[in-house]
């Protein structure tokens, strides 16, 4: 067994019987001659003591000395050598959100029973519902980025040294010709463009990345945005000297935590250098000023950049939250097969809170009001190259009100595959001084909910299931309201 795992259960196993036999640790230092802060040492799972210490702590603490070093632990400890045992820790990113290690397991121990039962439960959920280590990271970097309101200055400023180190013009659009030329010149890049086409498996990757010989295999189907994006994520890594990285895009599989934490630190700045933050927030203050939506500006604010629809709405949230003081918002990315009724949710991040629209829950049907689900809609029957609108989306379930703005764009890389995204903002007073044209009569207001199951819209002429969940609660709180009524009649 791991020499930590055992001094951890030895440290959590003396501060037991120590605390038990009501004992504080200057007690225990003077009955047994050993000094308090070792002892502290070995209770922090930092050390363990040698055999004639155990002999002396086993003889003062009245405890057998087999019972000392045995790694059993009682009903009470059980389940934190479980989480122990299982290696859990190791994969959770403790350090990003500055916790160390030693004090959730000191918390844990000092917790009541009730709590190690919920620590059990979360094991079992874990184990029976396989959720993957890849599914554990990406939470995790994505309570990282909500943490931070999705907004990294020093990343940011990586940008601006990276720009002026390679004399990169941040007014002008950035073209992958003069990234490329950067990975060429300055890292020892070697670009080929034709080798992922022999393979009809890799017909889904854009680009991978051979770290040894430095070859960078690029798709042929891409886009020059697509590429200009490829090439800023590889300077990314190079210009940070990231060696703990993914060496294809999109990614296959995550081995380590840190490869996905610089997969996301690679692509913010890839999405920084393409949107920067300066020339972005002058065009939208633009679009913001006026008293009425005007899409077209709000358009060519988009394209101004050489970036897809996709990187300018998650670029979004990275600037409205820090430049316009815009919190309260949510991303989603959709995707849609045409002639089929199959919307998949596949990407969301949420900012403040945990927002109306969300993963729903399997077999339920999203909200065919949504302005996202409409224009995977307009795109597929109409076969156009990008479809956007915007709504206001009127939550009747729980009474708030977003300001919903979506893009729908074909999928480069699979026929009749179309896939959407939104940016949605809390209508709030906050938001009504930022943007002047929230009252704009022009805007479309619609009464929407999140699945058809959980709605009570009536007469939804988009409803594909009925308001089952709904109907279930409905149906119990009845249930409760006769049970109280029965309380009352029969209670002398």
């Amino acid at each position: 067994m791991e020499q930590d795992y055992i001094k951890l259960i030895f440290g959590l196993k003396l501060k037991q019987i120590r605390t038990d036999k009501s004992l504080s640790l200057f007690g225990l230092s003077k009955i047994s001659g050993l000094s308090k802060s070792y002892l502290n040492e070995i209770e922090k799972g930092k050390k363990y003591p040698k055999q004639d210490k155990i002999a002396i702590l086993a003889e003062k603490l009245d405890v057998p000395y087999d019972q000392m070093v045995s790694l059993k632990l009682d009903k009470n400890l059980a389940p934190i050598g479980a989480l122990l045992q299982s290696k859990i820790l190791n994969e959770i990113p403790l350090e990003l959100f500055g916790i160390k290690e030693s004090t959730l397991i000191d918390i844990m121990a000092n917790a009541p029973a009730k709590v190690n039962a919920f620590i059990s439960t979360i094991i079992e959920i874990a184990q029976h519902y396989s959720f993957s280590r890849e599914s554990f990271f990406l939470a995790s970097v994505r309570s990282f980025q909500e943490a931070n309101n999705n907004y990294f200055d020093d990343l940011e400023q990586s940008v601006l040294k990276f720009a002026k180190t390679y004399q990169i013009d941040l007014e002008k659009e950035v073209h992958s010709k003069e990234l490329e030329d950067i990975l060429i010149e300055e890292f020892g890049y070697t670009i080929k463009e034709n080798e992922l086409t022999k393979y009809q498996d890799l017909e889904s990757l854009r680009s991978v990345y051979i770290p040894k010989t430095k070859i960078l295999l690029l798709n042929n189907e891409i886009d020059e945005a697509q590429r200009t994006f490829i090439f800023a994520k590889e300077l990314a890594y190079n210009f940070m000297e990231i060696e703990e990285r993914l060496y294809t895009f999109p990614w296959i599989k995550f081995d380590t935590f840190d490869q996905v934490l610089n997969n996301f630190y690679a692509s913010y700045f890839a999405g920084a250098l393409v949107i920067p933050k300066a020339k972005a927030t002058r065009l939208l203050k633009e679009v913001f000023e006026k008293n009425t939506f005007d899409a077209e500006l709000f358009l060519k604010a988009m394209n101004s950049f050489n970036a897809s629809p996709e990187s300018f709405y998650q670029r979004l949230t990275n600037i409205l939250p820090k430049e316009f003081n815009i919190q309260n918002l949510f991303f989603l990315r959709f995707t849609h097969s045409a002639n089929t009724e199959n919307y998949f949710l596949n990407k969301e991040l949420h900012l403040s809170n945990q927002h109306s629209p969300r993963a729903n829950e399997s077999n339920e049907h999203y909200c065919g009001r949504w302005v996202a689900i409409k224009m995977l809609k307009d795109i597929s029957e109409r076969k156009i190259k990008h479809s956007f609108d915007l709504q206001i989306s009127d939550y009747v379930n729980d009474g708030i009100k977003y300001l919903v703005l979506s893009s729908a764009t074909k999928d480069p890389f699979k026929e009749n595959e179309y896939r959407s995204i939104c940016i949605g903002l809390l209508i709030n007073k906050q938001l009504q001084r930022k943007l002047s044209f929230t009252e704009d009569t022009n805007i479309l207001k619609e009464k929407v909910g999140v699945t058809c199951e959980r709605c009570n819209i009536p007469d939804c002429e988009l409803r594909k299931a009925a308001p089952i969940v709904l109907d279930k609660i409905v149906k119990d709180k009845k249930i409760q309201n006769i049970v109280e009524e029965l309380n009352d009649e029969f209670t002398v």
